[in-house]
């Protein structure tokens, strides 16, 4: 069995306890000829899985749609015929009950949740396909308890540059507690408010851009399963929020996270996607990163010519950046990301002298620090596959010293993968930089 997430969430909605939810349905039962006598336990059965007997269901959706003064169904509660699963044409109403379930069992670190792998095949390609493709929402306004003004966006974008910035400065694995909190405590309610399609968009927007950030903490503390559900969450709330900008911006994290996972077609497929579905709607920072990312799964596919097709491509969309004329969420595409981006593309086709340029531009460029590590750690790379130990050693160094005080998975990667080619040079000069990433890497996240 598994844990019916839905119900949990309603119930949190509702305002209602275990105890006094079975009481509840017991005397719905009564005014029915009904004889029950459940308790609060039988409830926390049905939270971990098991149905309720006959007619008890409906029971439970009657109860929750009287406190709640809307409709629940018994999808809504998890116990329909199409489960808690996610099919095409899932209402918006629909999904966002879903969504905020799954933040919630998020922030209770349930192992079902936390530990889900990711899909592939169908079900990955299915939310893409969903935003690329009709029906539109045609009204996202919604009825609730709670009215959903400018404010409350701006508080949003505002949590959203926020848990970026936290991101950037300590890691995923800091910060992901934090950023689920905030989804459950202060933007479930908004979503479940009140609120004319105008003022929904926005909402919408604003939100997808935040759950955005949560996918990618979940990517950077290993949670993949549940990190890709983040990222296809995101993505239907851009879809709602019209703005297709935000959906191709999202796809770029789904195709990073594709070349992570080893699945290179399909990286290429989803980034062809976003190209495609944007149009003019996408900026040239996140052009430039999409066909940088499609150069770098051309060259694991072994395909050099589509890869330098595209390095082309990413390079001319660079050229056309202009700062402050991008939206938030393409900060990150700053100054060096695509050099690097290509660096490790050429270093797949095995033109290492290339690479070296492109890395060495980047790390000559100011970035982030989080940025900054990776551009070091592929410079690092390149300079040992070169034979130059001394560069090797000075730039793993900086590397080691530049990732102090970040928790994430994905740099912890970087600094063992590092270390790893640092000790296969057999040079002298490597084992005081391999000995200091030692150090960094005892300390647990």
């Amino acid at each position: 069995m598994e844990p019916n997430t839905l119900l949990d969430a309603v119930l949190d909605e509702a305002g209602i306890s275990h105890a006094g939810l079975a009481a509840h349905v017991n005397e719905a039962g009564r005014a029915r000829g009904m004889t029950l006598r459940y308790e609060h336990t039988a409830v926390a059965r049905w939270l971990k899985g098991q149905r309720p007997r006959g007619r008890v269901p409906d029971l439970i959706c009657e109860v929750l749609g009287e406190r709640l003064q809307r409709a629940v169904t018994l999808d809504d509660i998890g116990l329909g015929t199409s489960g808690s699963g996610h099919g095409p044409g899932t209402p918006l109403s629909g999904f966002v009950d879903r969504a905020t379930a799954l933040w919630r069992s998020d922030e209770q670190r349930r192992p079902d949740v936390v530990g889900a792998p990711a899909v592939t095949g169908t079900p990955a390609v299915i939310p893409v396909w969903e935003w690329e493709n009709p029906p539109e929402d045609a009204d996202v306004s919604r009825r609730g308890h709670t009215s959903v003004g400018l404010a409350d966006i701006d508080m949003l974008r505002a949590a959203r540059a926020h848990y970026e910035l936290l991101y950037r400065k300590a890691g995923g694995v800091a910060t992901r507690a934090r950023i689920v909190g905030f989804l459950t405590s202060e933007t479930a309610p908004l979503l479940r408010g009140s609120y004319p399609d105008a003022t929904g968009r926005q909402l919408h927007r604003a939100a997808g851009g935040l759950v955005a950030i949560a996918g990618i903490c979940a990517y950077d503390s290993d949670a993949h399963g549940l990190a890709q559900r983040y990222f296809h969450q995101a993505l239907r709330l851009a879809k709602a929020s019209g703005d297709r900008g935000l959906g191709a911006y999202v796809i770029a994290l789904i195709v990073n996270q594709s070349l992570f996972l080893g699945e290179h077609r399909q990286a290429v497929a989803f980034a062809e996607s976003a190209l495609r579905a944007a149009g003019g709607h996408i900026t040239p920072a996140l052009t430039a990163d999409l066909y940088a990312m499609q150069a770098k799964a051309y060259a694991r596919l072994g395909d050099g010519a589509g890869a330098l097709s595209c390095i082309r491509s990413a390079e001319s969309a660079a050229d056309r950046i202009r700062r402050g004329q991008e939206p938030a969420e393409t900060g990150y595409v700053q100054p060096g990301l695509v050099n690097v981006q290509v660096a490790e593309a050429l270093l797949s086709l095995g033109d290492l002298g290339a690479a070296r340029e492109h890395a060495t531009a980047a790390v000559g460029t100011p970035a982030h620090d989080r940025g900054r590590v990776h551009r070091l750690a592929m410079l690092t790379h390149i300079a040992l596959r070169q034979g130059d130990a001394d560069r090797a050693v000075a730039t793993a160094v900086e590397m080691t010293e530049q990732a102090r005080g970040m928790e994430s998975r994905r740099l912890r990667d970087r600094l063992r993968a590092v270390r790893t080619h640092l000790v296969a040079s057999k040079c002298a000069a490597t084992a005081g930089a391999a000995e200091l990433i030692d150090g960094a890497l005892r300390v647990p996240l």
